[in-house]
């Protein structure tokens, strides 16, 4: 395992506030809850925003709990990790670009493009960085999100499976999932705004070398499936490669791979993107969920 990683301290120093971090690890593999530091303080310390990094690398996603922030320094907090990113199909604050409001109640009890595994905008050439989701107010039962942990996924793959996956790369969608209820024309003009995007099935995270496995619920195919070493017949090239598509995909759905958080108003979540999936369970309806989430602008996989 990267030294990063290994590194990451149990304890840290938080010196804006003159205490320690409590970290407590919520599984196995993925996940720790951060206690005794304020992400408003975090995002003027330098220091402090570098052992929060270590631990985004270690544990994938970090979870703060009674985080009364305002909109600027959430934002705030997020910018020191990179520049931010608007949604072309959610809407954000007026008032701080880079602020998507995923707001859910009664009247949306269809919109359910987050009830599925997925790494966020793998359909941008460059997905994000990683994404600090705040919540803003939550039902009092349910509405929970899941992560998982696409390291220990690729790692505990067969060996055959990893050899075959290795070379090939797939397309990442937004126009099949978002724009998949819009009107034609506007799902072709979303298209052709957001050309579907190309990446490797298996990445390599840049920070600490690791493998990823890197196919999500905007995956629709592979590009480079149909050569000699894969496709003796029709049924080696379809079904075949939907088959091992749906497969790789399914992985994230392993428990063993996985942490589940239970929300409550002013509890932030801030996750690794290049080696994660999330999904946000969908079973509070009539039930209101308020979440705000700042993407970070991300590399292009490799």
């Amino acid at each position: 395992m990267n030294h990063a990683i290994e590194s990451a301290p149990a304890v840290v120093r938080a010196t804006s506030l003159g205490h320690s971090i409590h970290v407590e690890p919520l599984t196995c593999t993925i996940g720790a809850e951060l206690g005794g530091v304020s992400l408003a303080a975090a995002a003027v310390d330098d220091a402090l925003l570098a052992e929060i990094r270590a631990l985004l690398l270690r544990h994938r996603v970090l979870f703060f709990r009674d985080q009364d922030i305002t909109r600027a320094e959430h934002v705030a907090f997020a910018r020191r990790f990179g520049e931010l990113e608007d949604h072309p199909v959610a809407g954000s604050d007026p008032d701080h670009p880079g602020l998507v409001r995923i707001y859910k109640s009664a009247q949306t009890p269809n919109d359910r493009y987050e009830n599925a595994w997925h790494t966020d905008a793998t359909w941008r050439e460059l997905p994000p960085f990683g994404c600090v989701l705040r919540c803003v107010e939550c039902p009092p039962v349910g509405g929970d999100t899941m992560w998982a942990n696409m390291v220990e996924a690729y790692r505990q793959l067969p060996d055959d499976i990893k050899a075959r996956i290795e070379p090939l790369r797939a397309r990442h969608s937004i126009e099949a999932s978002f724009g998949a209820a819009m009107p034609i024309d506007q799902r072709l003009a979303l298209k052709a705004r957001y050309p579907d995007a190309e990446h490797p099935v298996v990445r390599t995270h840049p920070e600490t070398g690791e493998k990823v496995l890197f196919v999500n619920a905007f995956a629709t195919h592979f590009t480079n499936y149909h050569t000699a070493a894969n496709v003796r017949y029709g049924q080696d090239a379809s079904p075949g490669a939907s088959q091992l598509l749906n497969y790789l995909i399914s992985q994230a759905c392993i428990p063993e791979y996985q942490v589940r958080f239970r929300w409550k108003k002013n509890s932030v979540a801030f996750w690794d993107n290049r080696s994660t999936q999330h999904y946000a369970v969908m079973d509070y309806p009539p039930c209101d969920r308020k979440m705000e989430r700042a993407g970070i602008v991300g590399d292009r996989p490799y």
